[in-house]
């Protein structure tokens, strides 16, 4: 049985990943900041035993040797998906509460491996379409994102706000784990994966409506009324579902052809939040008193249109097969349902 180590395995996306995992036959230990996430973990997978999913605590990611005896495992860990990141604008110093985890948090992890795990052949990072899209940019209409972009932000403007801290962040990161790759050799290859905006149904025991990924809160918001008035615009456009995701980072980690890729998972199917609406309208008639009329403004493309984007490697290296909106839609909305009632 294939011995596998997830990083940060009650995230949104980590928990899809680790699901798909355990079912297809993995043996996984995950890490979590404190015993009450194992416990929640554990209690939503709990028909797999000890030998297929234990636990590892990592309290601060940041830190020094943070993963040093995570890495450790009898037997042996054969790849490492690495989700563990921050994602938060309400930070109040943007180098420690943004950059330093994103960054040193991939560094320490890759040196751990390097040093205490050399049995480890494959390692999955999860990034973000933040680290392709160039901010600078706008809308960029007429322009397609791919795999060859990077989003060329500096260190100033990352410390200007912490929305570009964020993105920053994983520029950053995603930069100094190429860098290690081609300086330090080691035994590992590398396949990054660079989502954008991941709707999707969260997992109610680990999930909480308060703590929404920043993504779902969209979709969340608009069922809890936030749209009555207007409907919110979003910039960008581009989502993908967090299923979608979760599967191409499995398929990373155990197709040869993966190696040292990065990977941009899109829908190429835009969106806005005026179409999250009507969605939300067609199949829930138990929203439509909070849901806005007709006559509400907001929630529409830009008048000179947007940048598109690009998915043909995940699909033809990983097979990813992309949901479609309204389907994600729904089934997110159904999830927020399930957390509501426990």
């Amino acid at each position: 049985m294939t011995r596998i180590l997830l990083t940060g395995g009650s995230g949104f996306i980590a928990a899809h990943v680790l699901g798909l995992l355990l079912k297809q036959g993995y043996s996984v230990v995950t890490t979590v900041r404190n015993q009450k996430k194992a416990d929640q973990i554990k209690s939503v997978f709990s028909k797999y035993g000890k030998d297929q999913l234990d636990f590892t605590i990592v309290e601060d990611i940041a830190q020094p040797d943070a993963f040093k005896n995570a890495v450790i495992s009898t037997p042996p860990f054969e790849a490492v998906i690495h989700t563990a990141s921050p994602f938060q604008f309400n930070v109040t110093d943007i180098q420690k509460d943004l950059l330093d985890p994103a960054i040193i948090g991939t560094t320490n992890m890759l040196k751990a491996i390097k040093d205490g795990a050399p049995t480890v052949k494959r390692v999955v990072i999860t990034s973000s379409f933040a680290a392709i899209y160039d901010p600078s940019k706008g809308d960029r209409p007429g322009y397609t994102y791919s795999e060859i972009d990077f989003n060329p932000m500096t260190l100033e403007d990352a410390l200007s706000h912490p929305a570009n801290g964020y993105t920053g962040s994983k520029a950053f990161a995603e930069k100094a784990a190429w860098d290690f790759v081609e300086k330090e050799k080691p035994n590992f290859s590398l396949s990054i994966i660079c989502p954008t905006l991941v709707f999707g149904p969260i997992i109610p025991a680990l999930h909480l409506l308060s703590s929404l990924n920043t993504s779902n809160q969209l979709i969340y918001g608009i069922t809890a009324g936030a749209a009555k008035t207007r409907i919110p615009d979003m910039g960008g456009h581009c989502w993908v579902d967090v299923r979608d995701v979760a599967y191409a980072h499995v398929q990373a980690m155990s197709l040869p052809t993966a190696a040292n890729k990065r990977f941009f998972t899109t829908a190429n199917e835009q969106y806005n939040n005026k179409t999250v609406v009507e969605i939300i309208r067609k199949n829930f008639p138990e929203y439509k008193d909070v849901l806005p009329g007709g006559e509400v403004e907001g929630g529409r493309f830009p008048v000179g249109g947007t940048f598109g984007t690009n998915n043909e490697r995940s699909k033809e290296v990983l097979g990813v097969e992309y949901h479609g909106l309204e389907k994600t839609v729904v089934d997110t909305v159904n999830s927020f349902s399930a957390v509501s009632q426990k």
